[in-house]
């Protein structure tokens, strides 16, 4: 199998994007970059330290200029933080040189997964179930506009989620070439 463009996926935290990403990656044999931890290292310190001192617009801002230099790179799988996709900029950058796949997840399992960690900036709240299902509801729509659709499943392994993401991207000649669907 050959990629062509990198495959970024988006989606609510929780949603599976870096476990899948790295599976995913490992399938296609090409690497796996999370823009969280490319901002991570540059700035030296975590994301919620970079929300507390200098403000979500400016992560956003760091965040959206990390994933275009991604993008320019060599096609791979990349994992974007859930606000990634919002900005009207990025989703451009990522329809034009990249495809982008939602890992669509209900309220109930992105609740499961994120409810102990504590390195959720936009969950530090004094309601962060309540939090999570109004972000939810506000971002549905824009991560709807992805190119391509994978709904998550509890019973779901990694791999078999990946596998899904694989089926999708192999009916994309564009993206994929040589995967059997």
């Amino acid at each position: 199998m050959k990629l062509h463009k990198t495959v970024v996926l988006v989606g609510m935290m929780g949603a599976g994007k870096t476990a899948v990403g790295k599976e995913l990656a490992r399938m296609l044999a090409v690497p796996f970059l999370d823009s969280d931890e490319e901002i991570v290292a540059a700035a030296a310190m975590s994301i919620a330290e970079i929300f507390e001192r200098d403000g979500e617009a400016f992560f956003r801002d760091r965040e959206a200029e990390v994933i275009v230099r991604l993008l320019r790179g060599k096609p791979g799988v990349l994992s974007v933080g859930g606000g990634a996709f919002l900005r009207a900029q990025t989703r451009e950058m990522i329809s034009e040189l990249g495809v982008s796949v939602w890992l669509k997840a209900d309220l109930d399992l992105l609740w499961s997964r994120v409810r102990q960690k504590p390195t959720r900036p936009l969950l530090m709240t004094s309601d962060p179930q309540a939090t999570l299902a109004q972000l939810l509801a506000q971002r549905e729509p824009v991560y709807a506009k992805a190119d391509l659709v994978v709904e998550t499943q509890p019973a779901y392994a990694i791999a078999d989620t990946a596998r899904a993401v694989l089926a999708q991207l192999a009916l994309r000649a564009d993206v994929l070439e040589g995967a059997s669907t």
